[in-house]
């Protein structure tokens, strides 16, 4: 036990290897290992939240990053794939909300249940060492509903996700340089009766984000092309955002390389698609 507790611990810790990594396909190859490993892990010590973030954090990156992506890729040519690919993320993007919500419950009993009965009563409790757990569970529950527009039960679950999100942005609006903020871009969208317009709830995120990754990180510029350029009809915003992605330098900082180069990859699929889309 002390031995896992120790291996869990310098897993949990460790996260610049992948983060540096300037190979996205290398990283694509080897994460289904180290996630597997983290479960082996967590059947031996079922309550370390350090494991169970890295789970969380580590299926929702991997399904986003890969395993949509081709989903999306693969959707003009071969809907049947595109669909069982899309299939797939949404399971891994649960599986990473169970960890999640798991973590929460090692200082948070039932939290669950919490949840169920008033989402906003239920995150009152949480304070900012519960942010990076409550970050990545909204993430990836919000993830699995945005590929499940068929599944009543589950887009019901949206008032959790809002409640968790928007907790951990009052706890700490500034957690991984922006990266609630970079969510929030793309979720605004869909939230429902809340005042205003969402291109006027987005705008200050994207403007939030950018200022807090120094304009170092090309993920908002995308996720703004694409939730509110793109819904406007507005082609020459949506060009000039994509084109600022990839203006971004991924060595300017190394740990968010292949965060870069997975938003770039993205960035030129969708310019390679603008006629399509306008």
């Amino acid at each position: 036990k002390i031995a896992i507790k120790k291996l869990g611990d310098a897993l949990a810790e460790s996260g610049t290897t992948f983060s540096s990594d300037n190979d996205p396909e290398l990283v694509k190859d080897a994460l289904p290992f180290s996630l597997k490993l983290i479960e082996s892990l967590l059947a031996e010590s079922p309550r370390h939240r350090g494991l169970l973030l890295a789970a969380s954090s580590g299926f929702t990156q991997y399904a986003y990053a890969f395993i949509k992506q081709e989903a999306d890729e693969a959707e003009a040519d071969n809907f049947s794939r595109a669909t069982e690919l899309r299939q797939r993320a949404r399971n891994l993007f649960l599986r990473a909300r169970d960890y999640g919500v798991r973590g929460l419950e090692t200082t948070h009993p039932n939290f669950s249940a919490a949840l169920d009965k008033d989402p906003r009563l239920a995150v009152q409790d949480a304070r900012a060492a519960d942010v990076p757990l409550l970050y990545w569970t909204a993430a990836s529950w919000g993830l699995g509903i945005a590929v499940s527009k068929d599944i009543p039960d589950l887009i019901a679950d949206q008032p959790k996700v809002e409640a968790m999100i928007d907790r951990a942005l009052e706890l700490n609006e500034s957690y991984e340089n922006g990266a609630i903020h970079s969510f929030l871009i793309t979720y605004e969208q869909a939230r429902k009766g809340a005042s205003g317009t969402p291109e006027s709830r987005i705008r200050p995120h994207f403007e939030r984000a950018v200022q807090l990754s120094e304009g170092k990180l090309a993920t908002p510029m995308v996720s703004y092309a694409e939730s509110v350029s793109l819904m406007e009809l507005n082609r020459t915003e949506f060009e000039t955002m994509l084109r600022r992605a990839l203006a971004v330098s991924p060595d300017a900082r190394p740990e968010w390389r292949l965060m870069n180069l997975v938003a770039q990859r993205r960035a030129r699929w969708l310019l390679s698609r603008v006629n399509d889309l306008f």
